[in-house]
Order: C-alpha cells, then structure tokens, then sequence
C-alpha cells in the first residue's frame, strides 16, 4: 500500500572508501549493486565527509550540522539534547521513523542507549557501540525499551533482515516510513584489530591490487585490505536484497535510498589508525541517491559534504529545510533546476589532532594546531586559537596525495588563497577566527601554477 509520499531509507556503511566502488573505478567486482543504483539514480561522485571521525560524522547526519556545533567534535561525546535530528522532522510530517544498527551518539553507554537519547526514533533496535558489543557472528542490539536481543547470521545480513522485517510490516499501512540502518562494515573489530569478513570471503580478495596510495604507503594494507574487500562485497549483496525487498513488496518506486558513509580508510598510513586525516582516503566516501526526485539525476562533479545530505532527504520529502541546517540540499542538482555550488569543501578533523582543511577540485590545504595543551602534547580540542599549515597537495599531479607542496615557494599565491578560503569556511561554522603561522618556506624551482583550474 504505497504512500503518496516516498518512503526514506538510509544504507551507511562505516569506514568506506569511495575507490571500492566500481563506478570509482575499482575493477574487483565489489559494488555491482551500488554501480547500479548510482548510474540508473544519482551519483554524487565528489562526496566527503565533514569530519572523519565515527561519532561526529554521525552526529553531522544526524542535524546537518558541523561537529563543532553539535557537541560531538570526538568519539565519547553526547550529542547537545536540544538538537532535533532527521527522525523529529519526519515525526512532525507524519511518518513513521526507525533506527537500527550502530549510534555512537550517547556516551558513556555502549549497549542500551537511554530512549531520550535515541534522537526521536519512534523504533529503536541498536548499540550505542556496535563495535564493542558485536563480534561477525554474534549481533548484540537493544530495542527502544533497553531489551536485549542477538540477531542471528552474519552480522550484516542479521541487521539486513531486521530492515527487511521493518520494511514488510510498513508496508502494509498507508503511513510513510523513514528508516535508519546504521552498519558497522567494513569498519574493524576493535578487540582484536582485524576485519573479519563473512567466512569464504577474505579469501576471494586475498592478493588483490591495492589503490595506489596503499601501494606507495603500505600500512597494515597487506594485512587487511582481503578482509575489507569482502565486508564490502557482502554489505552490497544487503543492498541488493533490500532494493529485492521493497520491489516485491511494490514500495521501491515510491522509495528514496540513500547510500553513503561517514568517512574513509587509509590503512595506518597517514598517522596510526585508520582515518582522522584531511586526506581523500580518509575523507572521500561513496554516496548514491535513488527513487523519486533522483533517478536519471546522472553524474554530480560538485562538491557535496555529508552536511548537505539532511537538507536533501527532507526536501525530497517535501518538508521544509530548517535554517538551523548548515549544508545545502543537492535535489535542485539532480532535478537539473541550478548549476550554481560552492567550489570548495570543508573539512574538520580531530583526536589524531585538532585540524582544519578545505578541498577544491584541483588542491588540498589542511592546518593544525601545535600549540601545547595540558600534557605537554600537540592540543586535542574542539578548535583552537592558532593552526600551523600543514599539508598542500596538488590533485590534479598528485591524486593519491604522496607529495606535500607546503611551503613551496611556488606556491604561495595558491597556499595564501586557500588559507583565506579556509578561514572563510570556519567562520561559516561558527568557528572563531584563529591564527593561521605560515609553513616556513621552501623554494621549488617550479613555475607558479595557475589558481584553481579546473581538471579538463
């Protein structure tokens, strides 16, 4: 029994990269479904988070809002309990909400999250945690109540059937539903540090060709990289059977699904974990729309944040933007109604330290800050007065980002634009106005490159 407004789903994945999709150009055969949804719906080719760290990324979806601005800048924070999240506007407009899977929202709890800490779900089935209370096999959530249950299967597919039973029971009333499913995959298992694959599947990627910055870099890639191929590979066949689900249920073309992710991986190289740096491996996710307002939406080359997400899944509901939102909705994009967007991305970073970076098409510039805190040690805080310039890469040469151009005397015209660009961004955020101290200078022996020409 359709609705005369579409049905929401959110498909998140945690911690993938955008290049394990084939439509990125990966040649393992990971995403069939995914490359399928992107070519036939919306593909948002250039889509990044806003902060590449769990807990803030979801807290970002969760509001449109910057971390800095939701209280949740770290993992082990507590969103601000004012905050309505997309679950209050879809209650206002009549729709049925539900959460299942990985919060990360309402610290200190790892199980049971507090039901007025479960951002106005209406159906609950998660973990603040997932991570720490969930092992591959072995799926541990609790309903809205604080009931224990553990869903059998694989992990994946043990949430994947829960969303499906969701979707079968919506399905028989008129009233739309919006449903959030939260996965942990392709992300780690923290207690033992390794990816742990549905059985059979790390072995079919095992000696599979690595991107070229895991190639250049290394990190605990070797390791890991067989693993993470085939959590991806199964967290799509759940794509696949849930697209499969609300087609013989007869919802899927009154049916807007979202994929994305809320950061990146770049396999212990860039500092010691996985993520937490201003570089695409970190920060560039795979994000598709389909359903009403984007099929046939082609191709995007913009600039999207995951704080232009929210706005988008409410406009496309046909419920009005809050000006509290601080992204930008990209259903105008894909219905061709504008060409006009922003050209750059923003881009707060934190615990590994407390940074800034802003992304053009073509160039990379990030900061951080190295003043002392407390200990002794680099500052770790929400912001901070001053920033030291840190990184500068050239996208268009260098891709994969193996080069820093910092401080290259050839550069200084494009580093003093990009500093003014980023200071432009943190005071849209509500940051205050810090320092910026000029990486010292180096010369080149380079021309001085044109400003922000775009790749041809």
């Amino acid at each position: 029994m359709p609705s005369p407004q579409p049905n929401v789903i959110v498909f998140f994945t945690d911690q993938q990269r955008f290049d394990t999709t084939g439509v990125h150009g990966s040649q393992l055969g990971l995403t069939p479904n995914f490359d399928r949804m992107a070519i036939h719906g919306t593909h948002v080719a250039h889509s990044f988070t806003c902060q590449p760290v769990c807990g803030p990324a979801r807290s970002c979806l969760q509001t449109g809002m910057h971390a800095t601005n939701t209280g949740v800048w770290c993992n082990g924070a507590t969103m601000k309990p004012e905050l309505r999240t997309l679950a209050h506007y879809f209650n206002d407009a009549g729709y049925h909400t539900a959460y299942y899977g990985k919060w990360h929202l309402a610290h200190p709890h790892h199980g049971p999250v507090p039901k007025e800490l479960q951002g106005g779900y209406q159906e609950w089935l998660a973990s603040n945690t997932l991570e720490f209370t969930s092992d591959a096999y072995e799926t541990h959530v609790w309903d809205g109540d604080g009931h224990e249950h553990v869903l059998p299967g694989y992990r994946v597919d043990a949430l994947t059937d829960a969303a499906i039973r969701y979707i079968d029971k919506r399905s028989r009333c008129s009233q739309p539903f919006f449903l959030f499913t939260s996965y942990i995959e392709p992300h780690h298992q923290n207690h033992r540090d390794d990816y742990p694959a549905p059985d059979g599947y790390e072995e079919r990627y095992a000696g599979s060709p690595l991107p070229p910055d895991l190639q250049a870099l290394t990190g605990s890639a070797p390791q890991h990289w067989p693993g993470y191929c085939g959590m991806i590979k199964r967290l799509d066949e759940a794509l696949g059977r849930l697209i499969d689900a609300l087609r013989s249920l007869g919802q899927l073309d009154n049916t807007i699904i979202l994929f994305t992710s809320d950061h990146g991986n770049h396999f212990k190289t860039r500092n010691s974990e996985y993520k937490r740096s201003c570089h695409d491996a970190s920060i560039r996710v795979p994000t598709a729309l389909r359903g009403p307002g984007f099929d046939g939406g082609g191709r995007f080359k913009e600039l999207i944040s995951l704080v232009d997400l929210p706005p988008t899944l409410l406009e496309a509901a046909g419920i009005a933007v809050p000006p509290e939102m601080e992204g930008r909705s990209i259903l105008p994009l894909a219905q061709n109604q504008t060409k006009e967007w922003r050209d750059d991305m923003f881009v707060q970073l934190s615990e590994a330290q407390t940074g800034r970076a802003i992304r053009t098409h073509r160039w990379k510039y990030s900061v951080r800050c190295l003043e002392p805190g407390k200990d002794g040690q680099p500052l770790i805080a929400a912001n901070a007065e001053s920033y030291t310039e840190d990184c500068l890469y050239d996208l268009l040469a260098d891709p994969w980002e193996l080069t820093n151009l910092i401080g290259g005397e050839a550069y200084a015209r494009v580093t003093a634009d990009l500093r003014t660009r980023l200071l432009k961004r943190m005071a849209a955020a509500g940051e205050k106005i810090p320092r910026i101290i000029p990486a010292p200078a180096f010369p080149t022996g380079q021309r001085e490159p044109e400003l922000f020409k775009p790749p041809a």
